[in-house]
């Protein structure tokens, strides 16, 4: 991605028409737009996004290889039970993703408008107690390494991942005049494969792709699952379409964003289930 206005949005846009995408595009756009129509949205939209937080931050603590139930992260979100006073390695994370999961709801526009601004409170809510306050919000240092994701190949120094957000943040400020699927789709595996954090990049990168579907007007209720979509293939999937991606070639880049839309699309459906629910009252 180049820097200028101009190159950036004739870059990102030109993604949209590698082969396969442009179809893809349609198919998300489509399953968001089936979703805002459900009869449970007419009145009932916190409700159910309330329980698409839910079960995101379910499915995104499931691709970070932390697992709890649906019925305990949804108690835990709305505080029906509490953290333990001496937390085990998958609580410790799951913390993290719940809380930047919830702080996609207090994000809205400021994802668009602020994005570096967005981008560190999401940080700040996802890493709180994995890392030192020191390394809260901010990008990493020079000699600071992150071990995250290292299937899919080294972090970048930490020079070379800060440009990469810089241009992520450039991104997602042009994000109006570009197609919302594949700005969160370029968001989460910039961020992902970049790695410019310490520690909690792929609870970022979904807590944010989250966020700009839902600001970039996608599915303005916030009622799709993308996390959900995305562990639909189960993570070997998912890490296969970031692997993708890292190539840099067309053929890669264009996988993982056919995947991010197919992922919309069963988010979307996952959204569906939750108005079906709200409905037919359901939810616990």
């Amino acid at each position: 991605m180049t820097d200028t206005s101009a190159d950036l949005t004739s870059a990102v846009t030109a993604l949209a028409g590698l082969p396969g995408v442009a179809d893809r595009i349609d198919a998300a756009r489509a399953a968001c737009t089936q979703l805002r129509w459900h009869h449970a949205l007419r009145r009932r939209i916190p409700e159910a996004a309330a329980e698409s937080r839910v079960r995101g931050a379910w499915a995104s603590g499931e691709l970070d290889g932390a697992r709890l139930s649906v019925e305990i992260v949804r108690d835990l979100m709305r505080g029906a039970v509490t953290w333990h006073d001496d937390p085990d390695p998958v609580e410790q994370v799951m913390r993290g993703v719940i809380a930047a999961t919830a702080e996609t709801e207090r994000l809205g526009h400021v994802v668009l408008t602020a994005p570096m601004q967005a981008l560190a409170r999401l940080h700040t809510a996802a890493a709180a107690g994995l890392v030192p306050d020191s390394e809260l919000g901010r990008p990493r240092l020079d000699g600071e390494d992150c071990r995250e994701f290292v299937e899919i190949g080294e972090a970048p120094p930490a020079a070379a991942a800060r440009a990469r957000l810089q241009r992520v943040v450039a991104v997602l400020a042009h994000t109006r005049s570009l197609p919302v699927p594949v700005v969160a789709a370029l968001v989460h595996a910039e961020i992902v494969t970049a790695r410019p954090f310490t520690r909690g990049n792929g609870v970022v990168a979904r807590a944010a792709e989250r966020a700009v579907v839902q600001a970039g007007g996608l599915d303005p209720t916030g009622v799709a699952v993308t996390e959900a979509g995305h562990g639909t293939g189960g993570g070997p999937a998912y890490l296969g379409g970031l692997t993708a991606y890292t190539r840099g070639d067309a053929a890669g880049v264009g996988l993982w964003v056919t995947h991010c839309c197919d992922a919309i699309v069963a988010g979307a459906a996952e959204g569906e289930r939750i108005a079906d629910a709200v409905l037919a009252g359901r939810l616990s």
